[in-house]
């Protein structure tokens, strides 16, 4: 579905010149399943995960999805092929403060021209939310939040979700607590789960675990 072909990403440093984060990054993600990346923070992790999703171009190297270049899609078309294709879950969760959660939700369904409402509110009520579905961000837990931002990201049935240190920001209890939700939830609509994370005991619950260090991808078993 997605393949990354000799990617590679760096970052002006001031007088210092480029600084490499990755480095002929090859990669196939598998149509299904949970691929967990670990690495330490600064690793490129989130850089990595960012290229994936189209929301940043690699320096050199091609992403490809279902064989066509990202590169050669426009501004609209990449936006159009994310809303589609990849659901995002990041460790800040990313919600709009002024949007209560079923408007926080049903966002990327009406952004692409669908209604929304109904199918977020199933959402709402499959991540426990449903007491909740009138409240904005500033008035939920940061477990709650990142439920809310859980269902956001498989509004528009996306075939690949994309979490980025999705426990990062959690205590203990809310950490399991999401973690077994983001597993359930998109292996029951078998979606292909790509987990970042420096948590060893997160990267376990992966069928594949891939290590990134010094801006190459290495198999790892914990």
């Amino acid at each position: 579905m997605i393949r990354l072909e000799n990617i590679h990403k760096s970052y002006a440093f001031g007088r210092h010149g480029a600084l490499p984060v990755l480095r002929g990054i090859e990669l196939e993600l598998p149509g299904s399943g949970v691929l967990a990346i670990r690495g330490a923070s600064g690793s490129g992790k989130s850089t990595l995960l960012q290229i994936i999703g189209g929301l940043d171009r690699p320096n050199e190297g091609r992403v490809l999805a279902e064989g066509n270049d990202l590169s050669d899609f426009s501004s609209q078309e990449l936006a159009a092929w994310r809303g589609k294709t990849v659901g995002f879950v990041f460790q800040s969760y990313h919600l709009m403060p002024e949007l209560n959660v079923l408007e926080n939700v049903a966002l990327p369904a009406w952004l692409a021209g669908k209604d929304g409402e109904k199918r977020a509110r199933e959402l709402i009520d499959e991540v426990g939310l449903t007491d909740r579905i009138l409240h904005r961000p500033g008035e939920l837990s940061g477990g709650e939040q990142q439920r809310a931002a859980l269902a956001r990201a498989l509004i528009n049935d996306p075939a690949i979700v994309l979490a980025d240190e999705p426990t990062g920001n959690l205590d203990a209890e809310n950490r399991e607590l999401v973690l077994k939700l983001l597993l359930d939830l998109t292996n029951q609509r078998k979606k292909a789960l790509v987990l970042v994370t420096h948590d060893d005991e997160v990267a376990r619950k992966a069928s594949r675990i891939l290590e990134l260090k010094n801006g190459m991808l290495t198999e790892r078993v914990l």
